[in-house]
């Protein structure tokens, strides 16, 4: 033993040599990478949308609007852009048929449902008062007749009939859609019912909504065609979408009206021009025309002032940082999701981009998609977006000669870190 250990001390000693003749360890320690924070320049950054080269100017005040509450948010970077009363609670009439809708949305992308099921009008569906879509009790009715029910007539029965059929009651459909709102971050929402009827322990926000809204179009785009539809004939019936937007403005393609007289008059409605979209919520309006009028003033609004870039792509690389004990000498990292940022037009210059790493030191194995630091963007020195760094392919641990190898290397830069 006693030989045998001083054969590793002698082999230890020589590896110090030669690793003290070649200047590895000063080399390694003057690296930029293994500092815990890094900046980045966004000039560097490309993308496929192009920035509009309109000088700096400066941003008037949104539209002062005659309403209970408002917000105007941009569906990519989730970033908002204006708001009134935003986080207060309020009634949202028919506007609750977006989350009845985002359930339905859900059981048909998982299988539990298809558009051509058919499901039985019960009579507690039939009964439902308010908005219709006059269905007849004990009938069958597709699911794909549903939805467009629920959106172009705002059919209370259909909403019923939709939540029945997936949920069992409607009872049991409320909590799930209790749940799905506390997943999606709709901190200030409750619900009662699945049509919206007025009832004052159903309550949402104005920007509970856009959350709402937003997931809708990120996570069911294969549906989000149904908003778009003006027009619902059943039954010998032909109703029209309520939504005033939808029938001048060829730009917007949804979303959902509701009124009640508790309410008032509320809209959601979303646009998409060159590339960016936005989501207008307004809450008790004071009539069907002014809550169009509203709408239609934020989304012009956002579209001519403010302007969102994605300013990286998916697993593509951002940054690399020295990785010790393992077969590679540098991790890349990237991001499991693109980066956008909406900002006033004028204002690209003031972007800035930094990392932060979880570790000021990394050491292997690294696993591809776990987090390992978060990347941060400020607006004139204000945080406006943050995303988590993540490794872009998998690092496994090197052999025990290399690992040897980096632990000398780790001893040397300890000491002249020291003494510097």
């Amino acid at each position: 033993m006693k030989f045998l250990f001083s054969r590793t001390r002698v082999v230890f000693f020589h590896v110090i040599s030669l690793s003290l003749s070649f200047g590895i360890i000063t080399a390694w320690a003057g690296n930029p990478n293994n500092t815990a924070q890094q900046n980045l320049t966004l000039k560097k950054v490309t993308t496929n949308q192009e920035v509009p080269k309109t000088p700096p100017f400066l941003v008037p005040p949104p539209p002062n609007l005659n309403v209970k509450g408002y917000v105007l948010m941009d569906a990519n970077s989730g970033a908002i852009i204006a708001e009134k009363n935003m986080n207060q609670r309020l009634q949202p009439a028919s506007l609750t048929k977006l989350m009845t809708l985002y359930l339905a949305f859900q059981a048909l992308k998982s299988g539990q449902i298809h558009l051509n099921d058919k499901a039985t009008v019960s009579i507690t569906a039939w009964r439902t008062g308010g908005s219709r879509m006059f269905l007849k009790e004990g009938s069958s009715v597709p699911i794909d007749s549903l939805i467009q029910g629920i959106i172009v007539a705002s059919g209370n029965d259909a909403c019923v009939t939709v939540a029945q059929y997936i949920a069992g009651t409607e009872e049991s459909f409320t909590e799930m859609m209790n749940q799905t709102a506390q997943r999606l971050g709709m901190k200030s929402s409750h619900y009662v019912d699945s049509p919206g009827l007025p009832n004052p322990n159903h309550y949402s926000t104005a920007y509970d909504m856009a959350v709402l809204t937003r997931a809708i179009i990120k996570d069911f785009p294969e549906y989000y065609h149904f908003f778009s539809q003006k027009w619902l004939t059943y039954n010998n019936i032909k109703q029209p979408n309520r939504n005033r937007l939808l029938w001048h403005d060829n730009s917007v393609d949804g979303l959902k009206t509701g009124h009640t007289k508790a309410a008032g008059y509320c809209l959601i409605a979303s646009t998409q021009r060159k590339g960016m979209r936005l989501i207008s919520v307004v809450l008790g309006a004071t009539s069907d025309s002014d809550r169009a009028d509203d709408s239609e003033a934020l989304l012009n609004y956002g579209f001519r002032f403010y302007h969102t870039q994605r300013l990286f792509e998916v697993y593509t690389p951002i940054t690399q940082k020295r990785i010790w004990f393992s077969k590679e000498k540098y991790a890349c990292f990237g991001l499991a999701n693109p980066l956008y940022v909406t900002f006033p037009i004028g204002d690209k210059k003031n972007l800035k981009a930094s990392i932060q790493f979880l570790e000021p030191r990394l050491e292997a194995p690294l696993n591809r998609g776990q987090s390992y630091g978060v990347i941060n963007i400020s607006l004139n020195r204000k945080l406006i977006a943050t995303a988590p760094l993540i490794a872009l392919q998998k690092y496994s641990t090197a052999s025990l000669l290399s690992q040897i190898w980096d632990h000398i290397t780790l001893f040397f830069e300890g000491i002249l870190n020291k003494e510097s």
